[in-house]
């Protein structure tokens, strides 16, 4: 199953009951673009990050939701066990692979994300519609959670020493090496012990993917062999940008550090490395 299309592809597909069009927004980059475009794609339901679809319980941002939970607020958007999901940003890619790798986690494969999302969508010529809430009869979407597709920090500790796996950090290269700070108050920067530097805004171009030429030649530059890849960021969200660019290339087994760079810098006792 494909998991990026084309807005081409959409606008053949768009008219097809078993498509659902979800509007990925709640962080506060999208919320901006989201006030100053004021429209979204006919049909679309709210897929909601920040309140809706993270554990309310948790000390840290964005972290993967119950299971039971999410069932019951997807099955509200009116998702069926069949749907063909399809997610967009409002501005081009950014918290859109985030609800992507959700999806996956509960093992729903029919989900796909729009290259460009919105901006693209419009520029080529697609309809659009007030920004308003579509209510949807419940679906029978169903979630069952996949623990391979999530890293914790006990196994990132572990895999420090063992270097099991290969971790990709999506946080520009000064935070990275400790150059820059970090937006969050009081956090190191830094990053964990061996782990590699993969900006996320190096798999992007126009706020669309690198076509699968160039994101080939990217993770060539990483020498990476053939362990399974952990990608990290600082909360969660950016990680799952550069995964779904892995995906398009790479057939290494790929999951997501969740509480990312602000666990791992906040847990006493963990090691940080700088470089530069």
């Amino acid at each position: 199953m494909q998991s990026i299309v084309s807005t081409d592809w959409l606008q053949e597909h768009i008219n097809d009951p078993k498509v659902i069009l979800l509007f990925v927004m709640g962080l506060k980059k999208s919320q901006a673009d989201l006030a100053e475009a004021n429209v979204q794609i006919p049909g679309s339901r709210w897929f909601d990050l920040k309140t809706t679809f993270q554990d309310p319980a948790s000390s840290l941002p964005n972290t993967v939701p119950d299971p039971a939970d999410f069932e019951k607020k997807v099955q509200a958007l009116g998702v069926n066990s069949d749907s063909t999901v399809i997610l967009y940003d409002a501005n081009g890619i950014y918290a859109s692979p985030r609800a992507w790798w959700l999806f996956r986690v509960m093992d729903h494969k029919k989900v796909m994300v729009l290259n460009g999302g919105l901006p693209a969508w419009q520029a080529a010529g697609g309809a659009t519609e007030a920004f308003q809430e579509n209510p949807a009869q419940a679906g029978t979407f169903t979630a069952q959670l996949q623990l391979d597709q999530i890293q914790y920090t006990d196994a990132m500790l572990e895999n420090t020493k063992q270097a099991r796996a290969q971790v990709l950090d999506a946080r520009s290269a000064g935070r990275f090496v400790g150059t820059e700070p970090e937006p969050r108050a009081g956090l190191s920067s830094g990053h964990i012990p061996g782990s590699k530097s993969l900006p996320f805004t190096k798999v992007l171009k126009d706020g669309k993917f690198k076509s699968k030429e160039e994101l080939q030649e990217i993770f060539k530059a990483l020498e990476l062999d053939e362990k399974p890849l952990v990608f990290s960021c600082g909360s969660g969200i950016t990680a799952c940008i550069s995964l779904l660019a892995a995906e398009q290339v790479l057939d290494h087994p790929k999951s997501v550090y969740d509480g990312s760079w602000t666990e791992w810098a906040t847990t006493e006792g963990l090691p940080i490395e700088k470089d530069g």
